[in-house]
């Protein structure tokens, strides 16, 4: 599996008077990394509400995949949105029928082995989102959507669920769209980072290191004040 291609032209979105998103074209290569940053209101999860097809674009066009029928598609919020009454393994395969094998190879994969027939009131933060990572992974999307997924999580969890995931990517490759407001992990992560603002992509940048990528590195740590003097100016009263 290497992912599906993304293309937006002209995409727009509009309630009511409001436009939120401003004509955005965009291609993304099959298997590439994106992350989407930006103050809120920008139109970051609206935009990503659009490649989940939960939403529908005012104007314009999406493709995901190339095929004549839409790529596997997924998402993942920062609400692990798990249903308590389901123990681990039957909310991973929650719609999906002959799959506990599957489910519990994903599950050991999350770091969950051995926690199958729990249920997600006994887990911690961090747990429950290595199984909704794991429920969104059995479906085998060729395009993974990220709404801040590690957002609530405190910054140790945070940075083990930031190296899982690029470990699973490593091993299955897809292509991901993450919407963050953290910086640094969307340099980390990313093979490019989108800056939106405005409902535009004011920017586009290709992080050019090879992952995995060190929090300490120079050059990133460069980057990363570079991107935050670029949205807090955005901020700023004239």
């Amino acid at each position: 599996m290497s992912g599906a291609a993304l293309t937006l032209t002209q995409v727009s979105r509009s309630f009511g008077d409001r436009t939120v998103l401003h004509a955005i074209d965009l291609q993304v290569p099959a298997g590439q990394f994106v992350s989407l940053i930006g103050a809120s209101g920008v139109g970051k999860s609206t935009l990503l509400r659009l490649l989940a097809r939960l939403d529908q674009p005012t104007t314009g066009r999406i493709e995901v995949g190339d095929g004549p029928r839409p790529a596997e598609t997924r998402i993942m919020f920062q609400e692990d949105r798990l249903m308590p009454w389901r123990t681990v393994l039957r909310n991973v395969t929650l719609g999906l029928s002959g799959r506990d094998d599957d489910a519990r190879r994903l599950l050991a994969s999350v770091g969950l082995a051995g926690r199958e027939g729990e249920y997600p009131l006994v887990l911690s933060g961090g747990q429950r989102q290595r199984a909704a990572l794991a429920r969104a992974l059995i479906h085998q999307p060729e395009l993974l959507l990220l709404d801040e997924p590690f957002g609530a999580l405190d910054a140790i969890t945070r940075a083990s669920m930031q190296l899982l995931l690029l470990q699973l990517l490593a091993a299955q490759p897809r292509t991901v769209v993450l919407v963050t407001h953290d910086v640094e992990e969307a340099l980390l992560l990313s093979d490019r980072v989108l800056v939106m603002r405005d409902g535009r992509i004011a920017r586009d940048l290709v992080v050019e290191q090879p992952r995995p990528r060190h929090r300490g590195d120079a050059r990133l740590a460069a980057l990363k004040e570079e991107l935050l003097d670029d949205l807090l100016a955005a901020e700023t009263p004239n």
